[in-house]
C-alpha cells in the first residue's frame, strides 16, 4: 500500500490518465523486457525494479482500484495546480511590494535632492540680501561721514572732552628703595619738582606680602594728581629715571592708557609750553563749570582732574552739619562740590585697590 502511494503507477509506465487497456499492456511488455533480472543479472536493482513494474501494472488493469488512483492523481494535479496560482500570486505581490518600495526610495531620493537645491538657492539669496544690506549700509555710513565732514569741518580741530583722571599718574615703587615715601606729602614733595600736586587727593596704598601679611610693606602704590596734564606727562616721561630723582619708581596713566587729550596735544604741537597747555586743557572745564555755576570764582590753585572753578577747600574743615557749615562760610554749591571731591577720592581709592588685586591674580 505504501508503495503505491510512493510511486505513481503511470509515472513509472511513462503513461497518462487517458491510457488505454491496450496502451498499458503495450507499455509493460516493453518495460519488463528492459528491466527484467535475467538480462540485467549485474544490476541489483533489476528484481526491485521488476518487481514495480508488475505492481503498477497489475494496477492499472484493474478497474476499481484505477479508479482510485486517478482519483487521487487528479487530486494532487488540482492540489498543485492551486499551490502553483498561489505562488504566482504571491510572487506577483512580492514583486509589486519590491517595486513600490523601490518608487518610494526614488521618491525619498528626489525630494532630498530637490530640498538640498531648494535651501541651497535660499542660502543663496539670504548671502546675497546679507551682501546687499552691508553694501547699503556701509554706503549709508560712508554718506553720513561724508556729510557730517562737510556739516562739521571746524570740529576736527577741537580738544577732546578732559576726563577727571587724565592729569593724574599711578605710581609703584618698593620701600626697601624708598623708605620715606610712606606718606602723601613726601609723594607731593617728590613730584613737585614737575608741577603743583594736590596733596589732599593723593591716594596712597601700602600693601605687606600677600604669604605674610604680619610683615612690614615692601612694596608702595599711589595716584597723585597734578593742576596740568603737561607736568603729569613729564612725570610720566620720567619714569624711573635717577636724573629727575625717580630711580626705581615707576610711573604710569591711571587704567594705562594715555588721555585722549594728550594725543591731541602733540598733534596741536601744544605740549611743553605752559601757557598753552594751561590754556588748552582747562578752557573746556571752565567754560562747562561756568555754564552750571557762574557764581563761583576761580582759585589760583585748581587741578584738572577736579575743574578749575571748584573752591579751594585745602584750609576748610571737613563738611559737618549744617551749623558748621554755616560758621565757616560755605554755601550750599560750595558743600556739595566738596562732597564731589571727597567722592571722587574715594573712586581713585577703590580703583587703585582692584588693579592691585588684578596684578595678584
Amino acid at each position: 500500500m505504501s508503495t503505491e502511494e510512493e510511486i505513481n503507477p503511470y509515472e513509472l509506465l511513462n503513461l497518462t490518465l487517458e491510457a488505454t487497456e491496450q496502451d498499458i499492456r503495450t507499455t509493460y511488455r516493453r518495460l519488463s523486457l528492459k528491466v527484467h533480472p535475467d538480462r540485467n543479472p549485474n544490476n541489483p536493482d533489476a528484481a526491485r525494479k521488476f518487481h514495480e513494474l508488475n505492481q503498477a501494472y497489475e494496477l492499472l488493469l484493474d478497474p476499481l482500484r484505477r479508479l482510485a488512483l486517478d482519483t487521487k492523481v487528479r487530486a494532487k494535479q488540482a492540489r498543485a495546480e492551486r499551490f502553483k496560482a498561489y505562488d504566482n500570486k504571491r510572487k506577483n505581490l512580492v514583486e509589486e511590494l519590491e517595486e513600490r518600495e523601490r518608487a518610494f526610495k526614488r521618491a525619498k531620493t528626489e525630494k532630498a535632492k530637490e530640498d538640498a537645491t531648494r535651501r541651497q538657492e535660499e542660502e543663496t539669496i539670504k548671502g546675497e540680501g546679507r551682501r546687499m544690506r552691508e553694501e547699503r549700509q556701509k554706503q549709508m555710513e560712508r554718506e553720513a561721514e561724508a556729510k557730517k565732514k562737510q556739516s562739521e569741518p571746524e570740529e576736527t580741530d577741537l580738544p577732546p572732552e578732559l576726563e577727571p583722571t587724565d592729569t593724574t599718574v599711578r605710581i609703584k615703587y618698593t620701600l626697601t628703595d624708598h623708605p620715606t615715601l610712606t606718606t602723601p606729602d613726601a609723594i607731593a614733595s617728590l613730584f613737585r619738582p614737575f608741577g603743583q600736586v594736590d596733596t589732599e587727593t593723593i591716594v596712597l596704598s601700602l600693601k605687606p606680602p600677600k604669604k605674610a601679611p604680619h610683615k612690614p610693606p615692601k612694596h608702595g602704590t599711589a595716584l597723585v594728581p597734578f593742576k596740568r596734564i603737561g607736568d603729569a606727562f613729564a612725570a610720566v616721561c620720567a619714569s624711573g629715571r635717577p636724573e629727575s630723582g625717580l630711580n626705581g619708581i615707576e610711573v604710569g596713566w591711571v587704567g594705562g592708557k594715555e588721555p585722549l587729550i594728550l594725543a591731541w596735544l602733540k598733534k596741536m604741537g601744544k605740549l611743553g609750553t605752559p601757557a598753552p597747555v594751561a590754556t588748552t586743557t582747562e578752557e573746556p572745564v571752565r567754560k562747562a563749570e561756568k555754564a552750571s555755576l557762574p557764581q563761583l570764582q576761580e582759585p589760583s590753585n585748581s587741578f584738572a582732574s577736579f575743574p578749575d572753578t571748584f573752591p579751594n577747600f585745602s584750609s576748610a574743615p571737613r563738611p559737618d552739619p549744617a551749623p558748621s557749615v554755616a560758621a565757616s562760610g560755605l554755601d550750599y554749591q560750595s558743600l556739595t562740590l566738596m562732597r564731589m571731591r571727597q567722592a571722587e577720592k574715594e573712586r581713585l581709592e577703590r580703583e587703585i585697590l582692584e588693579q592691585e588685586a588684578a596684578e595678584e591674580e
